[in-house]
């Protein structure tokens, strides 16, 4: 897992802009704090879907390309990509009884199997949408 810098702006009480100095044209928006991340992860996505693999900055070198931005009360976010690698790797888990039984039942409801049930809360969780 990589993480890409993002600049981060809002002015006054409007949206949330989140742009990525390192991938051209990769932006989103929020209307929360909390849908910040989540969108953010989201345009990475998109993003990648038709572009090549590109190394992050350094942090250093986001906060000298964003330095008029920060200087104006921006801020820089860590955003996790997680790649879309559809291998499937076998993995031994030890969960405590109680835990399994509920993620087997959360499952169920979803239609899931357990393994795609466990895959998708780690991907909420690593990037922010739960």
């Amino acid at each position: 897992m990589k993480y890409f810098y993002a600049i981060m702006e809002q002015d006054g009480d409007s949206a949330y802009g989140v742009t990525f100095p390192d991938l051209p044209g990769c932006f989103s928006a929020a209307d929360t704090a909390e849908e910040i991340l989540p969108n953010a992860c989201e345009a990475l996505e998109l993003w990648f879907d038709d572009q090549d693999e590109v190394e992050p900055s350094r942090l250093d070198q986001i906060k000298a390309a964003a330095a008029e931005a920060l200087g104006a009360g921006a801020t820089i976010i860590a955003v996790p990509r997680i790649v879309n690698d559809h291998r499937v790797a076998r993995v031994n888990l030890s969960l405590e009884r109680g835990i399994l039984d509920a993620i087997d039942k959360a499952a169920a409801e979803r239609r899931l199997t357990r393994s795609a049930f466990v895959a998708q809360a780690a991907r909420n969780e690593i990037q922010g949408a739960h």
